[in-house]
């Protein structure tokens, strides 16, 4: 499976009834472009990597951005000027070095790419102060071995999670990482953006599941040795996953795994308000009785997905009137999700219900958990669907505290409907928490609204500038788990300090000494 140049894949047919939900939307069709009516420049790569490079336009455009809405926007408008010069499929760690000792010497930028599922921006080919960049892409890099006692496996960083999934299940394994980008995402995408599953409050966050690594930078070769634990200094491990290619390419991972489990068991609850459960699931996490997937919607977006996936039945009607009578209606939907062995299962979901009820949740059954599961993944589909009949779709998510949860979510969700709407542009916020930690838990937002024709880039730095400036000010970090990339680069000195900033540029400068390593992203 391979993503699409100008989305994420064939999307769905456009929900008719999403018009009367988003204030002003008209729906009209806005199609991509052909591929062969894409700006693409000549090709400027110097002779020493022509030769090992990929210069096709299918591969160029293919590599030209990631899957952010300034990335799709640009190129279903027909401009990929900012293309990479050529495309690199290195079949090895050594492979790499070599790469990237000729892109040092012939001053090309080098960006390393992986599922190229980023939505900030973090794939995008930019040149920095060179004259050409190539996108260095790891699928040929895809080894795994397996270790049953330790529960490890060491992973080559060009493994998609598919295939790395149907491989370890078939020993009994399961790595247990589900972004919603999991169909196209690697192993290491995964830790060079430090990201997060759906079942991350269970099965853990990327970096706490990342032992080892093997990282080539131009300076030479890191490896970090898989201990279970270790006190030899500040940590490499944490200074590599994150690093979004800027200080070099991690080519292998070794990481923690798990048996594969003996039962899922997914359930659906209902609260009638977001300050209810955002207590029922700060209880949750404060009596350790969280789920492996614990996901929160506030109002709006239980307004919206249940417009969405309604049908008019006999069923949804009965489902609505019953809400209503418990005086659920208008509430928010949650998505419980717990896996193991089915003894453990049983006991945790037990638990965990008990937690629930007493803050006030309404059980659902098991219908609402099974239909989440088996559409996990669609999301990205939806978008290329809106995206093609005029709508502005986006993302962004945060974390904070417990203490700021509620005021944090009251002002991104302000900021974004404010800044759409002073552009005439009303859009409607929808967000959900979707980890919980014991100190706080994360927000991930979305809105939609109807495109500014001719000025959508121009709308979507509005609307992210805002909530970005309301994160920051209202004590959220500014990425909970879809990295820096260059769209959060104008907010990380506000995250780390003017110090660590330099830090991390000292980092750089003595791996990457001549600067080529993914220009313009992490650091501001």
């Amino acid at each position: 499976m391979r993503a699409t140049w100008s989305g994420w894949g064939d999307p769905p047919p456009f929900p008719e009834q999403l018009p009367s939900l988003v204030p002003g939307l008209s729906g009209r069709e806005t199609p991509a472009v052909s591929l062969d009516d894409v700006e693409l420049p000549e090709s400027r790569l110097p002779d020493a990597l022509r030769k090992i490079a990929r210069t096709d336009r299918e591969e160029r455009v293919l590599h030209a951005a990631g899957k952010s809405y300034p990335d799709l926007i640009r190129l279903r408008s027909g401009d990929a000027s900012g293309a990479p010069d050529g495309v690199i499929y290195p079949k090895s760690h050594d492979a790499v070095l070599r790469v990237l000792e000729v892109c040092a010497a012939e001053g090309v930028a080098v960006v390393p790419f992986g599922g190229g599922t980023s939505v900030v921006g973090g794939v995008e080919p930019l040149r920095g102060s060179f004259d050409s960049v190539v996108a260095l892409d790891l699928a040929r890099i895809d080894h795994l071995t397996t270790d049953r006692t330790s529960l490890l496996g060491t992973f080559g960083a060009g493994l998609r999670g598919p295939r790395a999934e149907t491989r370890l299940n078939g020993r009994g394994l399961t790595l247990g990482h589900f972004p919603q980008s999991f169909e196209f995402a690697t192993i290491g995408g995964y830790a060079a953006t430090r990201s997060a599953g759906q079942a991350s409050t269970g099965y853990g966050r990327f970096d706490k599941l990342v032992l080892g690594l093997r990282c080539a930078t131009p300076a030479g070769d890191i490896v970090v040795k898989p201990f279970p634990g270790t006190a030899a200094g500040p940590s490499l491990r944490e200074l590599l996953v994150g690093s979004e290619g800027t200080l070099g390419v991690i080519t292998e991972a070794t990481l923690q795994l798990r048996p594969l489990p003996g039962m899922r068991r997914y359930e659906g609850w209902s609260f009638a308000s977001f300050d209810e459960g955002v207590e029922a699931f700060r209880q949750l996490a404060e009596t350790h009785s969280a789920p492996d997937v614990a996901r929160l919607s506030d109002e709006q977006e239980t307004r919206l997905a249940m417009a969405l996936s309604s049908s008019g039945s006999l069923t949804d009607k009965l489902g609505k009137g019953y809400l209503k009578a418990r005086g659920h209606a208008g509430g928010c939907i949650v998505i419980a999700g717990y896996e193991g062995e089915p003894d453990d299962v049983t006991m945790r979901a037990r638990a965990g219900g008990r937690v629930l009820r007493r803050g006030g949740g309404l059980f659902l059954g098991r219908r609402p958990g099974e239909s989440w599961l088996r559409s996990r993944y669609h999301g990205p589909y939806l978008r290329d669907a809106l995206l093609g009949r005029g709508v502005m779709v986006e993302t962004l998510e945060t974390s904070t505290t417990w203490t700021r949860l509620r005021e944090l979510h009251t002002a991104v969700a302000e900021a974004l409907g404010g800044a759409m709407a002073a552009r005439g542009t009303p859009a409607v916020v929808g967000c959900h928490v979707s980890h919980v930690y014991p100190a706080g838990a994360s927000l991930y937002f979305t809105w939609m609204g109807e495109r500014e024709q001719g000025a959508e880039l121009e709308q979507w730095r509005a609307a992210k500038t805002a909530a970005m400036d309301a994160i920051v000010s209202n004590a959220g970090t500014i990425t909970h788990h879809h990295a820096v990339g260059r769209d959060h680069t104008p907010w990380m000195t506000a995250e780390v300090g003017e110090v660590g900033v330099e830090a991390l540029r000292a980092v750089k400068e003595r791996l990457d000494p001549a600067g080529i390593m993914n220009p313009g992203k992490l650091l501001p």
